[in-house]
């Protein structure tokens, strides 16, 4: 009830602007967001690379109407990516996108385009791009453009939500040599029909879906805090056989630090999505309702600064 009530309230309008103008917000929320700027991105990329972790770095901004500002996010992703290549940081750092940041609302050959040009200034950077999942009504549209991204650009990643009932299926249908394939739980809210609501059936879900990652022959990205989901990702590594560079763990910005230091120190291959920008409103409203404890922290940070 709690994790429907939030995603609710990131959709309301009037909850994003009573957070937005809380004196004490933004400072709380820094614990998750990496900042607002480019040079804000770097410098915790930087800084998470000189600790042996990997990054994806996500622009924050997304249900864009209008075809200038899916242009403008475009550019901000391009002069990222030159960023990111005049650090050297192309081996360490990729980029997440989302379609409807650039236009998918609007028209799917727009959308098209404008990820190719993201995706041709990631191959410049010695990178890659990963295509974000969205709302459940988006998941067709989003694999028809991944399919015809991954015509040039095959490294592109796609994202699977283990929460939707057709999860393990898509895993099967993506689960091949060269594809980068990240496992979500997911964050949006979506009716019964479509997805399980219940925690222990989205688990059970997760793991259904590692299990078939994890024995195909593409390249798993298993995006998880839980404890035992990471404990069971190791365990489907020795059943299969997979080597440490032959998958890796993903983890937020600003969740489980210490534990993704620790994965990192054993030689697994750990990568830290990292958010950055103004938009910053309903990723973190997401980032409450996958967590509850996420909530209690951000209260308690609110009434300590209080």
């Amino acid at each position: 009830m709690l994790r429907q009530a939030l995603l609710a309230a990131s959709r309301s309008g009037g909850a994003r602007k009573l957070m937005e103008t809380a004196p004490l917000t933004r400072d709380v929320v820094r614990r998750f967001i990496a900042g607002e700027t480019i040079d804000d991105a770097m410098r915790v990329t930087g800084d998470l690379a000189a600790e042996g972790l990997l990054v994806s770095l996500d622009v924050l901004g997304e249900d864009v109407q209008d075809a200038g500002q899916a242009g403008a996010t475009v550019k901000h992703y391009v002069e990222l990516l030159e960023r990111i290549a005049e650090s050297g940081l192309g081996p360490r750092a990729e980029v997440s996108l989302k379609l409807t940041a650039i236009g998918q609302a609007l028209d799917e050959d727009l959308t098209l385009e404008n990820a190719r040009r993201v995706c041709t200034a990631a191959r410049s950077a010695s990178t890659t791009v990963t295509i974000d999942m969205e709302e459940h009504e988006r998941v067709d549209s989003t694999l028809r453009i991944l399919h015809e991204l991954r015509r040039d650009f095959p490294d592109t990643g796609a994202v699977v939500q283990a929460y939707l009932r057709r999860a393990e299926e898509h895993c099967a249908e993506l689960a091949y040599e060269g594809s980068r394939v990240r496992l979500c739980k997911g964050a949006y809210a979506a009716p019964e029909s479509v997805a399980f609501t219940g925690r222990t059936d989205i688990d059970k879900s997760y793991v259904r879906c590692m299990k078939v990652l994890m024995a195909g022959k593409g390249y798993p990205m298993l995006a998880t805090h839980d404890p035992r989901l990471v404990d069971i990702a190791g365990a489907l590594a020795v059943l299969n056989d997979r080597g440490t560079d032959s998958f890796e763990y993903q983890m937020l910005y600003g969740i489980r630090p210490q534990e993704q230091r620790r994965l990192a120190a054993q030689g697994a291959r750990m990568r830290v999505y990292v958010a950055y920008g103004d938009e910053w409103y309903g990723y973190f409203m997401r980032r409450m309702a996958e967590r509850p404890r996420n909530l209690g922290f951000f209260m308690r940070s609110v009434a300590t600064k209080s």
